[in-house]
């Protein structure tokens, strides 16, 4: 199993742990990853990035499909990937919510499944300069011809000669970007993906190979796609008070982020037989009972998605990983004491 390393996205100050970084570059990682919501950027800390490093590849998890045109997705990939060497780079998109969508970006939520679908489109002729570029999309068309248009855009082909396969990986969970995921990505930032998953998974993703077999004429297996699970790591000799440091973040993401009716994370909770908890943690949060739904957060649920407790405990429980079905698995964490042990796990099998 190849390993990753997330950094996230930045709090009140911006903060690249380089030498960790480092660290999981010399100890084998194969990739590190930012992230975005609205404050920094996932793009820029990757050129910084690449700038002290040789091998590591360098993802996105995720660029959110608000914040840039794919045009400037395709260029800000292009460009990184050629300041880090070429075929360093991955672009992880995804939608967001839309919270984030509308009241951060100020564009409508619209139909995510069908921009997505355009979005990567797009990217693809990008990379690939075959041709000036043109796509007549449901949700994305170049050139723009719609209100306001002046009538006169031009197909245009990237000055920059990028590379011409840099990977797209999609972050999805629902059924339908699932299955989209495995008709038009090279990977899966896998939301919701816990060992035990994969049955739940794989079905979708096949219907995502056999759709783009027949919309392409290439034959497209499991062997030409990875599943990039991910799991927060914490090294400590209290399990218990381990997973209640990672409650908060559930809290967050399960009760704030997103609309009531609209929140993947919580319907991923759902989906791991936590409804009751999921329901709970949302109705306190959206009070603004905080610490009540932190506390509401079950330890086995924190437990299922996560690495904790002493460097033993964490090499057993990754075997299980290791069997998921996953090709890598990305360690959310900004402890060198906890990339090292999950390294030494996977040295181990």
């Amino acid at each position: 199993m190849k390993l990753g390393l997330s950094l996230g996205y930045s709090g009140a100050r911006l903060d690249i742990p380089v030498g960790l970084v480092q660290r999981a570059e010399e100890l084998g990682y194969d990739t590190v990853w930012t992230a975005e919501a609205y404050g920094s950027d996932a793009v820029s800390p990757l050129a910084y990035l690449a700038a002290h490093t040789r091998r590591i590849r360098l993802g996105t998890a995720v660029m959110q499909l608000a914040a840039r045109t794919p045009a400037n997705a395709a260029m800000c990939a292009g460009t990184v990937d050629a300041l880090a060497g070429g075929g360093r780079f991955i672009a992880g998109l995804g939608v967001s919510g839309p919270q984030i969508v509308e009241g951060w970006y100020g564009e409508p939520w619209g139909k995510p499944y069908w921009r997505v679908k355009d979005y990567v489109a797009i990217m693809r002729k990008i990379f690939r300069r075959e041709a000036p570029v043109t796509h007549e999309g449901r949700e994305i068309s170049l050139p723009y011809r719609g209100e306001g248009a002046l009538g006169v855009g031009k197909p245009l082909k990237s000055i920059l000669h990028m590379n011409p396969d840099i990977p797209i990986y999609l972050g999805t969970g629902t059924e339908a970007m699932v299955r989209l995921t495995g008709e038009i990505a090279d990977g899966w930032l896998a939301l919701g993906f816990v060992p035990g998953a994969l049955p739940e998974f794989l079905p979708l993703l096949e219907e995502g190979f056999r759709r783009s077999e027949k919309a392409t004429g290439r034959r497209k297996t499991r062997a030409d796609f990875t599943i990039q699970a991910s799991a927060h790591v914490e090294v400590a000799e209290d399990v218990g008070a381990a997973l209640a440091r990672l409650k908060p973040e559930v809290a967050l993401y399960v009760g704030g982020m997103g609309h009531r009716d609209i929140n993947f994370h919580k319907d991923m909770m759902v989906r791991r037989g936590f409804g009751g908890a999921a329901a709970r943690i949302q109705e306190l949060y959206l009070a603004g009972r905080k610490e009540e739904a932190i506390a509401a957060v079950p330890d086995e649920w924190v437990d299922l998605k996560s690495l904790v407790g002493p460097p033993e405990r964490i090499r057993q429980r990754f075997r299980a990983w290791a069997e998921s079905g996953a090709d890598a698995l990305t360690v959310r964490t900004r402890q060198t004491e906890a990339i090292e042990a999950v390294a030494e796990a996977a040295r181990r099998l």
